[in-house]
């Protein structure tokens, strides 16, 4: 058995406020065991002590939890330990919303069952329909899925789910919001009429109660979510003019320690332009959208995720699920505009209790949105400082330094940067030349400061901010 080297980064209250149980006391078999203690996990996490004992006794599960806290391991390794290998049929299907976040599920789900025999298939849109049907043609024991795609190859018979007794629904909200409630409907027909399903996710709207209704027994619910936000992730916000923005990016870029970053646009032509006036400014950027063929996609999603690539640009494709430990800095270039958004775009970083910032740009047209989702969030978005302390999002600091947390600096005007940019890595090789053009007038804005950019309002003048219109 190879293990990997021990974690030692410090961890928030949201892994570690455990009840003290081991994996051992899961009474779960000996080769996935040796997958869960190969892959790192040293102890279970709050809500896989509360989901997997249910899980394995077959229960229907309602479960929600922070981003980052472990839920994939939490309905994966009960599936894998009652999945039995000698059995020629689909057991379990593990519905997903997003192609990327299906290929990342399979992945853990490979690794976690490497002793055991299990076979996994992985089947999403924009791929070989050809190859998805030569794959489920072999012996297939787990299935993760895109709706859309599973349900065509059940239409067509290729995808035997007759005996499939296992339903999950990861990110469920998003899986069960209109665009796919009824595509999982439709699945559940193929499927065995007597199952378990599993819902987990971070938000839970009104359609999931709906859904739970209609198709769970009796379900257990769990609610680990006292407060939405993760302890590790420390709030921000810059009050900037639009114009600004990425002089203000630039300025954050040279002063943060940044492992790895996600910076979220609004729209895909933003998320384009963005990234390619980044590559300009001399700093590794890919971009990722959901236009993007599917090739490209999985090329830029593996590239950041071995490290590759220093800076991604996004839309809200990869808010869902998708776990990057490297990454510690999440910047909103665009400020969503609901609550739900935001608390996925932030928990890309401090995954699984470890630390990370959340950075917003703040225009005067979003200074409501501010107000409205530190209210429904129950959190609050401090004015940024004018150096923001490593300890709070770089690993190597004891988390007990972080309460309280600091409070905003002083707004220093002379606080100006150097002209030039600093180099982070390569050219962005997937950026298009030709939006070069469309990104001049971005960079005719001067650097700022951190103090500059919390004290810019909509006339251009430098004041104290006043984002919010409550105090």
């Amino acid at each position: 058995m190879s293990l990997p080297p021990p974690d030692h980064r410090p961890k928030t209250e949201d892994v570690t406020q455990t009840k003290g149980n081991e994996w051992e006391d899961y009474h779960l078999q000996r080769e996935l065991l040796l997958g869960i203690f190969e892959m790192g996990y040293e102890h279970p996490s709050p809500v896989q002590e509360e989901v997997i004992p249910l899980a394995l006794a077959g229960r229907d599960i309602l479960a929600r939890a922070k981003n980052g806290t472990g839920k994939t391991a939490s309905f994966l390794i009960p599936v894998l330990n009652r999945v039995d290998p000698t059995r020629d049929t689909v057991q379990a299907l593990i519905l997903v919303p997003t192609r990327e976040l299906a290929l990342q599920t399979s992945q853990v789900a490979r690794s976690l069952a490497k002793h055991l025999g299990t076979q996994i298939v992985v089947s999403t849109g924009g791929t070989s329909l050809k190859d998805d049907i030569m794959r489920l043609m072999q012996t297939t024991h787990v299935i993760v899925a895109t709706p859309g795609r599973i349900l065509d190859l059940a239409g067509k018979g290729i995808a035997k789910l007759g005996e499939c007794a296992t339903l999950v629904l990861d990110e469920a909200d998003k899986m069960l919001s209109p665009e796919f409630t009824v595509l999982v409907e439709q699945i559940l027909d193929y499927m065995a009429p007597r199952r378990q399903i599993m819902l987990l996710s971070a938000t839970f709207p009104i359609t999931v109660k709906h859904f739970r209704d209609r198709h769970l027994d009796h379900p257990h619910e769990v609610n680990l979510m006292e407060e939405l936000t993760l302890k590790g992730v420390t709030q921000y916000y810059a009050f900037v003019e639009e114009r600004q923005k990425v002089a203000c990016l630039n300025a954050l870029f040279r002063k943060l320690d940044i492992n790895q970053s996600m910076i979220f646009c609004n729209s895909v032509n933003r998320v384009e332009l963005l990234a390619q006036k980044l590559t300009q400014l001399g700093y590794s950027a890919f971009y990722i959208h959901a236009k993007m063929k599917q090739t490209a996609r999985n090329r830029v999603f593996h590239a950041f995720r071995s490290g590759q690539c220093r800076n991604l640009v996004s839309s809200d494709l990869f808010t869902r699920g998708i776990d990057i430990q490297a990454v510690n800095v999440v910047i909103n270039f665009d400020f969503p505009k609901n609550s739900e958004t935001y608390l996925h775009r932030i928990g890309r970083s401090g995954r699984f209790g470890h630390l990370g910032l959340a950075i917003n740009l703040i225009t005067y047209e979003d200074r409501f949105n501010l107000f409205k989702i530190e209210r429904e969030l129950g959190t609050e978005i401090v004015p940024i400082p004018a150096a923001i302390p490593a300890e709070l999002y770089v690993a190597g600091v004891d988390p007990a330094s972080l309460q309280p947390k600091p409070t905003p600096g002083p707004r220093l005007a002379n606080h100006h940067l150097p002209p030039k940019a600093q180099q982070q890595g390569g050219p962005n090789e997937t950026s298009n030349p030709a939006h070069a053009a469309n990104a001049k007038e971005a960079s005719r804005a001067p650097p700022v400061s951190f103090a500059e950019a919390a004290r810019v309002n909509k006339s251009g003048r430098n004041q104290q901010p006043k984002p919010r219109g409550r105090r």
